[in-house]
């Protein structure tokens, strides 16, 4: 039943950042190319009494009757594809993005096998991040959960807030671990179990499930002489994964600490890394955008077709919706977090920074519609991936110079609106109206640039049409 088998996450401490910021960012990619998605805001909820009950596999569970107001990009088409909240914040400003999709070996599942009607990820982000004040409340409040209902998929998912950023990997019914990333470090994942040696004496830096070591010595499930590495003992080390997971790591990892030389198809390409530079959101951005970029790897390169079609890239027509959820240390609380978001293909398109603290989004991205609407930005942004590529050759520095320009108006708008909220001294409901205007304000600019470029890109494949023929005018 799982619907989102390949994303691909990047995570960034605050001190590898160049501003101070906390990044969390991850790939939400579908096995269609075609699966509408919106981004909504879900109100505060107060004397609720409501039981959530899954489209996919049965799942059902009561809400708490208290939550705050969060962030989400769910499907349009609940009924079929399921809720998938997905990613966002709260208004704690706790981010949480769920799930990268890991996968556990044999041996481990054997013992303590996934549960078919226990909770997904369909329904993970609607049960805990309403409800959590912190990233590592959000660790013990999902732990809970899954001790309680069980899982029927591995995920890994991810808490972070102005000071953490932990890593949570289920990975059996009922099992799991959770690692506090160094401020100082990066980390990518990719559709593995990523998290390696754990310490069982720094309760500070990691958790984990409650009986998991005793599971893994009752059943002989450590293969290491010494130590306890938790991708050893439940991950996985497959043909698929040399092909379809490691090289995307790797790439991240090349782009991040080009000095360093590794083997794409590596079993032991690190966990936790440190980045030879500190690391901007252009360059989470990139990450999740690339497809192998300058190597010979590319398949909209120029190496071999066995070498074009040999690794899977991390930016796909089927990413939905790309976030980086920004939380930053420079300005007051109330405007630190940034969610930007790619609802169109990574790749091609930009990604709008929109104000955690508000109360609704551009209609554009709240009401999606199921077929084809240019006015939908899902709809729009998925027009420039399409176009762009189709005439590739021709398209791609026109796009490349379309993103680059967005990149520069929007770092320009984020920065004026800091400013003038401080300088107008807004607080608390007035800032959050003034915050949601100006997240309008910002598709609006975004919708111009794009309607502009798409009638650019329509009239130019017009004019390279090959059913044409020259004749004599005077004829």
């Amino acid at each position: 039943m799982k619907w989102d088998k390949a994303c691909t996450t990047v995570l960034v401490g605050k001190k590898a950042s160049v501003d101070g910021s906390v990044m969390v960012a991850r790939n939400d990619d579908t096995f269609l190319p075609i699966t509408p998605q919106k981004f909504e805001m879900k109100p505060a909820a107060n004397g609720r009494h409501e039981e959530l009950a899954s489209t996919q596999n049965g799942f059902k569970a009561p809400l708490p009757e208290s939550g705050y107001r969060y962030q989400a990009t769910p499907n349009v088409d609940v009924q079929s594809e399921g809720i998938y909240d997905e990613s966002g914040f709260n208004e704690k400003n706790v981010a949480m993005s769920a799930t990268e999709s890991v996968y556990a070996n044999e041996k481990v599942l054997a013992y303590d096998p996934l549960l078919p009607d226990g909770m997904a990820e369909d329904t993970m982000q609607t049960m805990v991040l309403p409800f959590i004040n912190s990233a590592k409340e959000g660790v013990e409040y999902l732990g809970k959960l899954v001790a309680k209902y069980g899982s029927p998929e591995g995920n890994g998912v991810i808490f972070a807030d102005k000071n953490d950023i932990w890593y949570m990997e289920i990975v059996t019914g009922h099992h799991w671990v959770a690692s506090r990333i160094p401020d100082d470090a990066y980390v990518v994942a990719a559709n593995q179990v990523g998290q390696e040696q754990i310490d069982f004496d720094d309760p500070d830096n990691f958790m984990w499930s409650d009986g998991i070591r005793e599971f893994v010595d009752e059943h002989h499930l450590n293969p290491d002489k010494t130590g306890w590495n938790f991708r050893h003992i439940f991950g996985t080390d497959t043909e698929k994964d040399r092909y379809y997971n490691t090289p995307r790591v790797w790439f991240a990892q090349r782009y991040l600490n080009p000095e360093i030389e590794q083997d794409p198809e590596s079993s032991d390409l690190p966990f936790i890394n440190h980045a030879n530079r500190l690391i901007s959101v252009e360059d989470v951005e990139y990450i999740e955008g690339s497809h192998y970029n300058e190597t010979k790897y590319d398949p909209l390169g120029h190496g071999s077709d066995e070498d074009k079609l040999r690794y899977r890239a991390i930016s796909l027509n089927r990413t939905q919706q790309s976030h980086v959820l920004q939380i930053r240390n420079d300005v007051p609380e109330a405007l630190s977090a940034v969610m930007w978001i790619c609802i169109g293909i990574p790749a091609f398109t930009p990604y709008l920074p929109f104000y955690a603290n508000a109360t609704d989004t551009d209609p554009s991205y709240s009401n999606t519609s199921m077929t084809y609407n240019v006015k939908d930005a899902y709809w729009m942004y998925r027009t420039v991936s399409m176009l762009t590529e189709s005439h590739y050759s021709h398209f791609v520095q026109d796009d490349v110079d379309y993103l680059k320009d967005c990149h520069e108006e929007l770092r320009r708008l984020i920065d004026g609106i800091d400013k003038e909220a401080q300088a107008k001294g807004l607080t608390g409901d007035a800032l959050t109206a003034y915050l949601t205007e100006q997240n309008h304000h910002i598709v609006d600019v975004m919708r111009d640039k794009t309607m502009a470029i798409i009638g650019h890109f329509v009239t130019e494949g017009l004019n390279r049409s090959k059913l044409t023929f020259d004749f004599d005018i005077n004829l």
